[in-house]
């Protein structure tokens, strides 16, 4: 008796095998250098701080430098609030093309590291909260009164320069990976770190027409004005994971910071930000004044946004804390 001829198995037959994940980490960890030179972005406008008071007692600062300061500060900030946080990580509304580009490109304009690289670390923190895995919990060290204080160093500014692990866009950021527009600001991030510090220097020295007005306005809008606005920034990651009120349910310590809501454009507003990390706007209660929120709505109204995921109220009530 012959045997029966084998059939060929077909692609529809072959067992299939299940794919691997992403690793949630760049196999390649962070080397010196790089290390290094965020600790130059992170020290270098602090010094300029340190300097201000005594370059102000009596000379150095004019009406010049502060219009530019808070114009740069504005647009930057906004860059950060409105595109890089709810915008481009939570997708709290959809921009068009020129407003992605533009929100984009302002965001880097904050010295805050490059867009996709931004979201990557954004996103991970908000998949570990306050937990393992999370890039900067101040209470990654523990509840006593060091572990936190230590805490909140590292995750004011430390885990910058100290974490030695890259979040892997491919994980984190598939979506920006595949829009030409955001790789390509992305790839512009060292060119835009010199516009956002040498624009505020051409124009006060062009509306001054001296050197040294050139000189308070790179000071002013452009070291000042970056480190005043990153550690207002780095302030929700430290102190509204630290203090304030809970106003909404939430699984990390995510709080309120009210005294924050105007430097950071709405931002401290966090308890409820964790509580629903798509909604666009943060203060949703009586009094919390949400400037980014604002702008949003202004962009809506104009055309350039649609779809904003506005508050719900039964959403919102199911997530107060009980009293």
């Amino acid at each position: 008796m012959t045997a029966a001829p084998e059939l060929p198995i077909t692609e529809s037959q072959r067992p299939t095998r299940k794919r691997e994940p992403t690793p949630e980490y760049e196999p390649e960890p962070r080397g010196k250098a790089e290390r290094y030179t965020v600790f130059a972005f992170v020290f270098v406008p602090l010094l300029a701080v340190a300097a201000a008071v005594p370059l102000a007692w009596g000379w150095g600062l004019s009406w010049t430098d502060i219009v530019i300061a808070t114009v740069f500060y504005v647009i930057s900030g906004l860059g950060i609030t409105v595109g890089f946080h709810r915008h481009f990580t939570h997708g709290s509304f959809r921009a068009n093309r020129p407003l992605r580009i533009a929100l984009a490109v302002a965001g880097s304009l904050a010295i805050e590291g490059s867009v996709i690289k931004w979201v990557a670390d954004h996103r991970r923190h908000h998949k570990y909260s306050d937990a393992e895995g999370d890039p900067h919990s101040p209470w990654r060290f523990g509840d006593d009164w060091k572990s936190v204080a230590k805490g909140l160093y590292y995750a004011h500014m430390a885990w910058m320069y100290l974490d030695e692990k890259k979040t892997s866009p491919r994980r984190f950021t598939p979506d920006l990976l595949r829009d030409k527009d955001v790789v390509l600001i992305d790839k512009l991030f060292v060119p835009l770190v010199f516009v956002s510090l040498g624009a505020p220097a051409l124009i006060g020295g062009l509306v001054t027409m001296s050197w040294w007005g050139a000189f308070t306005a790179f000071f002013w809008a452009g070291l000042v004005r970056v480190a005043l606005l990153h550690h207002v920034t780095w302030s929700v990651n430290s102190i509204c994971h630290t203090v304030g009120e809970e106003n909404f349910e939430v699984r990390d310590r995510s709080r309120n910071v009210w005294w924050l809501a105007i430097p950071s454009l709405g931002e401290s507003w966090h308890n409820l930000h964790h509580a629903d990390p798509t909604c666009a706007r943060h203060g949703v209660l009586k009094g919390q004044i949400d400037i980014s929120a604002r702008v949003i709505w202004i962009f809506e109204k104009l055309g350039w946004a649609t779809k904003v995921r506005w508050p719900n109220t039964e959403r919102l009530a199911a997530k107060r804390v009980k009293v």
